[in-house]
Parts: C-alpha cells; sequence; structure tokens
C-alpha cells in the first residue's frame, strides 16, 4: 500500500516466460495483492488460468491473493480455488443467479467477498448487499481482454460508489480494474478509487521493469495525495 492506495498485479498479464523473476520483483516493490482472473470464455471473451496454475503461483509467492471471477453461475467452482481466509474472493453482479446468497456462502466458507460491476451495470444493483461485502471492483473496461481502452463514463460511477459508501458508513475497499495506467490513475483516485488492479498498461510493459513503472506509479500518487 502506497499513501492508503493498494497495488493488486494482474497476472495474466505477466510475462510467462519470466514468471519467477517477475514475481521476485513484485515481492521486492511490496506489491500488496496478485489479481487472479478466472475467465470462463462465456461470461467473458477469453480464456485464463484454472486452479492448478493458480496453486502453483501461490505456492511460489508469498504475496496475497485478489480472485476475480468472470464465470457464468461462479457457485459452480466456488470449492476449485484454495484461498486463504485474508484473500479477495469477487464475484460478478451479472453473473449471479441469487447474488445476496452467493456472497454470503463466500463469507462463511470462503474469504472476503467482492462484487465486480460490468461499465454498463448501475451501481443500483449494490445497494442490497453493499453492507455485506468487503470490496467492490469497478470494471473500466469491457471484462476479457487485457489492452483496452477506458470507457469515460465510469469515472462518475466510481464518485457514486464512494457516496454509498460514505451513506451508508462502509468500509469497502474501492477498487478499479482496466487501462489503469500513469493518464488515468489520477482521476480514478481522485473519483474515489482505493485499488489499482494493474496490468499491462500500468505495471507488466514492455518499455520498462516493473520496478520502474511502479515507481512512476507512486510518483504520479505523489502529485495527488
Amino acid at each position: 500500500m502506497y499513501k492508503g492506495v493498494t497495488f493488486s498485479a494482474s497476472l495474466m498479464c505477466i510475462d510467462w516466460i519470466n514468471v519467477g523473476n517477475q514475481l521476485n520483483e513484485l515481492e521486492e516493490n511490496e506489491i500488496d495483492y496478485i489479481h487472479y482472473d478466472i475467465i470462463d470464455g462465456n461470461f467473458a471473451p477469453d480464456f485464463t488460468m484454472g486452479s492448478s496454475i493458480i496453486d502453483l503461483i501461490q505456492k511460489t509467492t508469498s504475496i496475497k491473493s485478489d480472485f476475480h471471477l468472470m464465470v457464468d453461475e461462479p457457485s459452480r467452482i466456488f470449492n476449485a480455488f484454495n484461498v486463504k481466509k485474508d484473500s479477495y474472493f469477487t464475484i460478478h453482479q451479472e453473473a449471479c443467479r441469487n447474488l445476496y446468497r452467493d456472497i454470503m456462502w463466500v463469507k462463511q466458507n470462503i474469504s472476503k467477498v467482492g462484487v465486480a460491476l460490468s461499465p454498463a451495470t448501475s451501481i443500483e444493483t449494490l445497494e442490497y448487499v453493499a453492507e455485506e461485502i468487503d470490496c467492490v471492483i469497478l470494471m473500466t473496461v469491457s471484462p476479457g481482454y487485457m489492452g483496452q481502452k477506458l470507457v469515460p463514463q465510469v469515472l462518475n460511477k466510481i464518485e457514486q460508489v464512494k457516496k454509498l459508501k460514505e451513506n451508508y458508513n462502509l468500509d469497502f475497499k474501492i477498487s478499479v480494474d482496466g487501462n489503469v495506467n500513469l493518464e488515468n490513475i489520477p482521476n480514478m483516485v481522485k473519483a474515489g478509487a482505493d485499488t489499482l488492479v494493474l496490468g499491462s498498461s500500468g505495471l507488466f510493459r514492455n518499455d520498462r521493469s516493473i520496478t520502474q513503472s511502479t515507481d512512476l506509479i507512486k510518483e504520479c500518487l505523489d502529485k495527488i495525495l
């Protein structure tokens, strides 16, 4: 965490040829979480890692885990992963037939629980579960592929979620996921985001190291915090 902002590194954007070295570099830079995108090809048009890969990564690093399930009816696979109690386990509002039931099951049986919203989903869908959650992930791009551009209207949604949190005196984290880069981070944080999911545009870049990217992100935050 840096000046109250949590860093979560998106594993789907890591250099898999040099995964060991990059995991070490993430630890050296005190990255708070590794963000595991689990995509089934139905809810979002892509496929990512399964439980065996995630288990291996969790055994390799001491960094805490941040699970993000982009999966239709995620309750089908709740038991597929080894999740520690201090992890975040986030499911999509749009993917659940009974969101409240799924949230309560995760809280009671797995770990901290979060709800993710796609760009087109209204925050009104959060109101009846807001008191039960530990995290909200606001997708700032459409779920699935990396490398997309920010949907600018989501900045207003960040502000709305922050107001919801303050109005009900709640304590959940507000996370942003998608095109989280040096250009967009200031507006995201000013709007109310306190957790940055960092992927190919912000952290895992071809033109600089993870350390260089982390330093630039901190410099970016220094200017606004």
